[in-house]
């Protein structure tokens, strides 16, 4: 009998707290106890909030008091609870970081991040083409002066390169026999006419001005003048030595006689180049040249005259490349005043070339994935959204953005990829992993299945 009341009494108290625990429950005065709350149909016991600190680069690392990081010595900085981060947010916020991909970040974890913004503005882009070139003769303002008849030179007037020589003054003379025989022909010529004139008959009269004009005709093959030919008529002695010019006036850049040299038809004596203008060849890369144009504004740079740049048109493209260097020339036409330009000098050029108007942001803004271009985006305090972009030209700095983006908002244009970063943490796992997002994916596949992982305790990595 004592052995029965040992055994009925548990079992009797077990039963009525079963009973009475089942009423507290189904009647809800269970979450009203002190320690217990009802949550989604499940009982959880409060607990008191600890703070804890982190690292922001060591997400990982997790201790009970502040200090420095144990792997990059950062400052540690309070990691604030689940229920805290809620409590502070607003409901819209709330709906958004409950979004996949969307990331919110407090005060002090942008600035740990270094996460910058600005407002992403309508504006043209300017893009600046630089290439070194080479200056050269204008060929167009280029001559020689050429011996017009066999003879010796007998005097020189230029005797250095480098002189300038004027095209109306003679830059030497040349004494030659056949010269001085068709003079003579010439004033023979002109006594015959005089007295052929009277005759009565025409056929002899105008035999006179034909002797004239042949004699005339071949000394002006041999380079004499008109105004040497009145002259020679006038004073009816003929000239011993015929003087030499030059087609245009501008700088001796040649000389290739000396004064007693004897010289045949044709050979050169001086060459002579105009430098008030001159020619800057410039090499463009195979990936710049389509954006070369005819008539586009050149600066051109020299380091012999530091920050005074000199100005020129593009006025021809040459049609070929170079097949070492992979760059075609580009022919930039400038006038030359004082000629500080010097040929064979060499430049630098900045060809700007205008790409039009748009959305235009920083290129430290845009992040390349390789399949798809991305830009956070803050769309409110802290919430930060990434969006695809198509991009278009780029300079330097700066990038135009086609679509994804619209004036006024604002992108952040550093620490882009620790928000991805965290984005990535936080499970979003970015836009490629949500359904319709990934390129790869055939359309109107069903999203595959999620796969079981183990869950990973971030309790393990505290220290």
């Amino acid at each position: 009998m004592a052995l029965n009341k040992k055994i009925t009494i548990p079992l009797t108290v077990i039963t009525l707290t079963i009973v009475a625990g089942s009423w507290l429950y189904k009647s809800g005065k269970l979450s009203k106890l002190p320690g217990f709350h009802k949550d989604d149909g499940h009982n959880h016991l409060e607990q008191t909030t600890k703070p804890l600190w982190t690292c922001s680069m060591h997400p990982f690392i997790i201790k009970d008091k502040p200090g420095t990081c144990p792997i990059c010595g950062m400052e540690l900085i309070k990691k604030l609870a689940d229920a805290q981060n809620v409590a502070v947010q607003t409901p819209e916020q709330k709906q958004q970081a409950d979004m996949l991909g969307h990331v919110s970040m407090s005060a002090t974890q942008r600035v740990m991040a270094n996460v910058a913004t600005v407002e992403a503005k309508a504006s043209s882009l300017n893009k600046e083409i630089n290439a070194v070139g080479i200056v050269q003769y204008d060929q167009s303002r280029q001559a020689k002066a050429t011996a017009w008849i066999a003879g010796r030179i007998d005097k020189l007037h230029v005797n250095t390169v480098g002189a300038y020589v004027n095209k109306d003054k003679p830059v030497a003379e040349v004494y030659s026999p056949d010269l001085v025989a068709t003079q003579q022909e010439y004033l023979l010529a002109v006594k015959s006419r005089e007295q052929l004139k009277a005759s009565p008959i025409p056929s002899i009269s105008q035999n006179g001005a034909g002797l004239v004009a042949s004699a005339k005709q071949r000394l002006m093959l041999f380079g004499v003048k008109e105004s040497q030919i009145a002259e020679l008529e006038k004073s009816g002695t003929p000239n011993i030595r015929l003087p030499i010019y030059t087609p245009i006036s501008g700088i001796v850049i040649e000389k290739l006689v000396q004064q007693g040299q004897y010289v045949n038809v044709g050979d050169v004596l001086f060459n002579v180049a105009d430098l008030s203008s001159v020619w800057v060849e410039v090499e463009v890369y195979e990936n710049e040249f389509p954006n070369i144009h005819l008539g586009q504004h050149v600066e051109i740079n020299s380091q012999s005259f530091p920050g005074k740049p000199f100005t020129g048109r593009i006025s021809y493209i040459y049609p070929f490349l170079d097949p070492k260097t992979r760059t075609v020339k580009a022919r930039v036409e400038m006038p030359n005043p004082g000629m500080k330009l010097k040929p064979d000098m060499f430049v630098n050029a900045i060809i700007k070339v205008p790409l039009g108007s748009g959305i235009v942001v920083p290129v430290t803004a845009v992040m390349d994935t390789g399949k798809r271009q991305v830009v956070w985006v803050e769309t409110s305090a802290g919430m930060f959204e990434p969006r695809d972009v198509q991009v278009g030209q780029r300079t330097d700095d700066k990038i135009q953005i086609l679509s994804g983006i619209n004036p006024g908002d604002k992108v952040a244009v550093s620490g882009g990829y620790l928000i991805d970063s965290e984005s990535q943490l936080k499970g979003a796992g970015g836009r490629e992993n949500m359904p319709g997002m990934n390129m790869d994916e055939p359309k109107g596949a069903k999203p595959a299945a999620p796969e079981k992982r183990g869950t990973l305790k971030m309790d393990d990595m505290k220290m």
